[in-house]
């Protein structure tokens, strides 16, 4: 038992903690590959880079590798993001080349560690077509996807649907994300790690000491919303409702805290619109952190009296479970994973329109009571679904399942 391990079973204890042991035996020996297209930014790195250490812990020879490639290759992951999502994104040939192109390309360097592979995990569209240029492969492929994949645009599905039907099994995060596919398919939910910097306990001095270092001041209430600087994130929204909840609070100040993305070309361009919504208004703070600002999140995650996450698309939205973990009700967007995590009523609350968002902000601000009493719900919601080690179980199932689905039964020591 390694002394990492142990810290886990002292939050969710040991009997989750020896049945990961378990599940893990009939995998002893094998090689295991994720392939992304970014090693930081966005919660798909962020998952892997705590995933693939705690396999490791576990025994599980596994590695992580990241695709590359040019400013065409990532315009044209961002177009499928975007279509993928309901939007109708027509793709120029000249993109789709880049994209088949730079797969091959990516497929030649990696060959010798995908083909002998026991299992290969590919997350979202950007490495899809690897399988296609790997004719010799000895494991199961699996693709991952972290998508709302619930209405894509067809066309730019059909395209993808050519690659992934040939895997062997596909992930989703809910099952109104599942496509029809010749395969089958799981669903597992993402989650986050508690004892990563953005997620484990801060003293008050911390937190007061990162917050106002920012310029924010924690003597007023705050309005916090943590994403990348996306479209569907919806941040223009978010300073709208941030108005409306000011005509009744008006002391209340809004922190926008996120990110760029090494894939996605959009994230300069969206920030641009936020700053421009924001009018220079001095209690609108539009923070742009880097990929390793964890404990800076953490903080603002702690100090924040309101957390939104107003997405109109969303795969899953970690940052609402990292709130929620912290105590936190959230006002997320009715859609994707947020309807899973935000029991309306009871976890926080769900909601439309920005008008909504404001409507529910003031009422956790004006019955502190109530905040406070969601806030616990929120985090035992959390702890019972959304922690690192019920993700870590599942995966493990589902590799066994894979790896031993022929026999009669499943031996697990």
């Amino acid at each position: 038992m390694t002394d990492k391990l142990k810290l886990y079973a002292d939050i969710v204890g040991w009997d989750v903690i020896d049945q990961l042991h378990q599940l893990v035996t009939p995998l002893k020996g094998i090689r295991v590959v994720h392939v992304n297209s970014t090693r930081e930014g966005g919660g798909v790195a962020e998952i892997l880079n705590k995933l693939v250490p705690l396999k490791r812990e576990l025994g599980i020879d596994v590695t992580w590798e990241v695709i590359t490639g040019k400013e065409e290759f990532f315009k044209c992951t961002k177009s499928f993001h975007n279509a993928l999502q309901g939007n109708k994104v027509e793709v120029p040939e000249s993109l789709l080349k880049a994209y088949e192109q730079t797969n091959a390309e990516n497929a030649e360097k990696l060959r010798s560690t995908l083909e002998t592979a026991d299992i290969v995990f590919i997350h979202d569209p950007q490495p899809v077509p690897l399988l296609t240029f790997c004719p010799d492969r000895k494991g199961k492929w699996i693709w991952r996807c972290h998508i709302d994949v619930s209405r894509p645009y067809r066309a730019v599905w059909k395209y993808l649907r050519n690659f992934i039907e040939h895997y062997d099994a596909s992930v989703f995060s809910l099952s109104s994300f599942a496509r029809p596919l010749p395969h089958t398919q799981y669903l597992i939910p993402p989650s986050i790690d508690p004892l990563s910097e953005k997620n484990r306990e801060l003293d008050e001095r911390e937190i007061h000491t990162i917050v106002s270092e920012l310029g924010i001041d924690l003597s007023r209430q705050i309005m916090l919303q943590v994403s990348r600087y996306d479209r569907f994130k919806d941040p223009v929204g978010v300073i709208h409702a941030y108005r409306l909840t000011k005509k009744f609070i008006p002391t209340l100040q809004l922190v926008l805290a996120g990110g760029e993305a090494t894939d996605d070309p959009e994230s300069r361009t969206v920030l641009d619109e936020v700053r421009i919504a924001a009018n220079e208004d001095e209690d609108i703070h539009i923070l742009l952190l880097p990929a390793d600002a964890h404990r800076t999140i953490n903080a603002l995650q702690r100090a924040a009296d309101v957390v939104l996450q107003k997405s109109i698309r969303e795969g899953f939205g970690l940052t609402v479970t990292e709130a929620m973990w912290k105590g936190k009700p959230v006002i997320g967007g009715d859609t994707g994973g947020i309807r899973i995590q935000v029991v309306n009523h009871h976890t926080g609350f769900l909601v439309k329109a920005p008008e909504g968002a404001a409507l529910r902000a003031r009422y956790l601000l004006f019955h502190r009571d109530k905040l406070q009493e969601m806030g616990r719900k929120a985090r035992t919601f959390v702890k019972d679904n959304f922690l690192l080690t019920r993700h870590l179980r599942e995966y493990l199932t589902m590799m066994v399942s894979l790896t031993h689905g022929g026999g009669d039964r499943i031996v697990l020591g």
